[in-house]
């Protein structure tokens, strides 16, 4: 087996975070799917039965004709899982996981503010993976978060103004596409037509994961970034792509085209450079006055790269800009990808993995 050769399990395969991890890693060089899992009215169903595929594209067929397992350790034969469980019963079924000595990707809520884990975007903090070293699941598994998809495009954009710069404050205003609330989601009578003010626990979110991942390695947890964000999250009538209008405050003197410089030039970290899903440019900037839309540029990068349009000096703050991802790709199931890549590239899943084989071994 070569050294990137992995089994790989999806817990809650049949929704619509599950479907879009199917799609990306189709063909991935490095990670083969082996078990799909979801709860018990799918289980023990062809996973073409169980799945309502939303996507144009058809089901792989190595995928298509796996059993649907039940999310329990036992039943899901792989190396690692990708998690895109519902927060209602993701936090009990990753520990069980966890315990078990597989090292679970997860995209769900449950343990993003954990001290030892992980909120993770590789080209921002991927110092902050040994905290893997700090979990005790009494197994070496263990788990890695990605952040909400709306505080991921956000740091993916903040990231290299930290970088550059002293950044004292953020206010934000969340134009967030349906695909965001799942399927079946927003009724239509809601959605079309319509903006909806309110998307129940993003703004507590985009108020603390931004804190956490931009934050610094402090012995055996992360000191949080000094930065205050203000945000307003709203449903907008859009399939797929999260806008932030932004505005930034520095401690320092900053104008819009030393921002857009920064961003223009920002390298990803070296650690970064091997990973299959790695895009470039990490952030793109358009200068037309008329950009980024989520219609023309959401799939830049395969979805992995975030625009950023309309860098502008602010009257209020410092310097407002407008800000594109994709939320279900780089904002979920393809941050995921990355974040389980970086993991096989720095050794932590042929760690587990060794560990789970050394007790079948003797």
């Amino acid at each position: 087996m070569h050294e990137h050769d992995y089994r790989v399990g999806i817990l809650g395969a049949t929704g619509a975070v599950g479907q879009t991890f199917i799609r990306l890693l189709d063909d991935h060089p490095w990670f083969t799917v082996t078990a799909v899992a979801a709860s018990e009215r799918s289980a023990g169903r062809p996973y073409r039965d169980a799945a309502n595929w939303l996507s144009g594209a058809p089901i792989p067929e190595s995928v298509a004709s796996l059993e649907v397992q039940s999310t329990e350790p036992k039943a899901v034969d792989c190396d690692f899982v990708f998690s895109a469980l519902d927060s209602a019963v993701a936090g009990e079924i990753e520990e069980a996981f966890a315990a078990a000595g597989l090292p679970v990707v997860s995209n769900a809520k449950n343990y993003r503010q954990h001290d030892q884990v992980p909120l993770l975007i590789p080209e921002v903090n991927p110092g902050h993976l040994p905290l893997i070293d700090e979990q005790s699941w009494d197994s070496e598994g263990f788990i890695v978060t990605n952040p909400n998809c709306s505080t991921t495009g956000l740091i993916c954009g903040l990231h290299p103004l930290m970088d550059a710069f002293d950044p004292e404050a953020v206010q934000v205003t969340m134009l967030q596409a349906l695909s965001g609330a799942g399927y079946p989601g927003v009724p239509s009578l809601d959605a079309v037509g319509n903006v909806i003010p309110y998307i129940g626990g993003e703004e507590e979110k985009l108020a603390t994961e931004p804190r956490k991942i931009l934050g610094s390695l402090d012995g055996d947890q992360v000191a949080p970034a000094d930065l205050a964000l203000s945000a307003q999250c709203t449903r907008v009538p859009v399939r797929n792509g999260h806008l932030a209008c932004a505005s930034v405050r520095f401690r320092n003197d900053v104008h819009a085209e030393a921002v857009a410089e920064a961003l223009r030039t920002f390298e990803a970290p070296a650690v970064t450079e091997s990973l299959p899903s790695r895009p470039d440019p990490f952030v793109q900037v358009l200068d037309a006055p008329d950009a980024p839309q989520p219609q023309r540029h959401v799939k830049a990068g395969g979805g992995m790269t975030v625009s950023v349009g309309r860098v502008q000096n602010c009257p209020v703050n410092d310097v407002k800009f407008v800000l594109l991802s994709h939320n279900t790709v780089r904002g979920a199931a393809g941050g995921a990808i990355l974040n389980a890549e970086l993991l096989a590239s720095e050794g932590y899943l042929d760690r587990a993995r060794a560990a789970v084989a050394e007790p079948a071994a003797k």
